[in-house]
């Protein structure tokens, strides 16, 4: 915690970053806030450069790892995915699991205020402690740091694998007893050793997904993929 004098425990800050800091100086800025220097005046440097820095390095991390690792994915949802990362309610969760409010230096009374569980002060430190840490070390600290907190929520956050689509779907729609859910074979082409069947499945009177297989059951559990990914799951 901050002591009295504003001085921060970099011991216990190196636990939580799982960073040590070669220059400490960097890792003061990253957790003074504009409102503390304002209040200390005497040209105390605060984390708002850091913090754009930080914005820049945590958006080419995120970028690359999914990129990488959901290669099914289009550019589309690779943008969605990427946004769901790196915005304030996420830097502010991250920020939380190592108990970054307790440490950003606050004006009294911002910090009275509440300031130092406010999700925009917090998110903000979070990204210009990712700079301090890629200035002090490069980008594979910086990297590591950044994913270990990305990847555990990429994982939360990826669609449900059913082996069963249909009975899935169906789990979902009856939930809704007026829903209706039919199967429509719209389509069958090839000789009888190499069929290739096309269905459609309908919510009530609106085609919800659409899909191929060699059997008909092949191709319904395919449309029911595709109807479970329009909603979401």
């Amino acid at each position: 915690m901050q002591t009295s004098e504003n001085k921060l425990d970099y011991k216990e800050l190196h636990r939580l970053i799982g960073y040590e800091f070669k220059n400490k100086e960097l890792l003061t800025t990253a957790l003074t806030h504009s409102s503390f220097a304002n209040e200390a005046k005497g040209g105390t440097k605060y984390n708002e450069r850091l913090e754009f820095l930080g914005d820049s390095v945590l958006g080419i991390v995120v970028s690359d790892y999914i990129y990488l690792h959901c290669p099914d994915l289009p550019e589309g949802k690779l943008t969605k995915l990427r946004a769901s990362l790196v915005c304030e309610k996420s830097l502010y969760v991250y920020a939380k699991q190592i108990e970054l409010g307790k440490h950003i230096r606050l004006s009294k009374g911002e910090k009275r205020s509440g300031g130092d569980d406010r999700p925009s002060i917090l998110s903000d430190a979070f990204e210009a402690l990712i700079a301090a840490i890629y200035l002090d070390g490069g980008i594979e600290p910086a990297e590591k740091f950044i994913l270990r907190f990305v990847i555990p929520d990429i994982k939360s956050s990826k669609p449900k694998k059913f082996k069963d689509y249909k009975t899935a779907l169906q789990e979902i729609v009856q939930k809704n007893p007026e829903e209706k859910l039919t199967y429509v074979l719209i389509k069958e082409t090839g000789p009888d050793h190499d069929k290739h069947f096309v269905v459609e499945v309908h919510l009530n009177s609106n085609v919800i997904g659409k899909g191929g297989g060699r059997s008909k059951k092949e191709a319904e559990q395919q449309a029911a993929r595709e109807a479970l990914e329009l909603m979401g799951y």
